[in-house]
């Protein structure tokens, strides 16, 4: 059970080339806000097309399977995995 009640980390996303926060509540649930900007209407798509236009590369959001939404929950765990190791020990 985690004792916080959401947390955050703000990256530079290379799919999307801008700054993006990953919020994760205690449920593990995920957001990220490069997803909610890019990929939440078609206007929005159509954004993405031309930063990438602009910036001459590839840039397509992988939504909830980001590799860096991934990595960020998985530390999370992790780190939660041995705080309750610990205090299993504690007892």
């Amino acid at each position: 059970m985690t004792d916080w009640q959401i947390t955050a980390t703000t990256i530079f996303c290379e799919a999307v080339a801008d700054e993006v926060t990953i919020l994760v509540s205690p449920d593990w649930t995920v957001k990220c806000t490069g997803l909610l900007k890019y990929t939440s209407s078609r206007n929005a798509s159509l954004e993405l097309v031309k930063r990438s236009l602009r910036l001459r590369k590839s840039l397509d959001c992988k939504g909830i399977d980001c590799p860096s939404i991934t990595g960020y929950v998985l530390k999370l765990q992790a780190e939660e995995n041995r705080k309750s190791a610990r205090a299993g020990e504690q007892k």
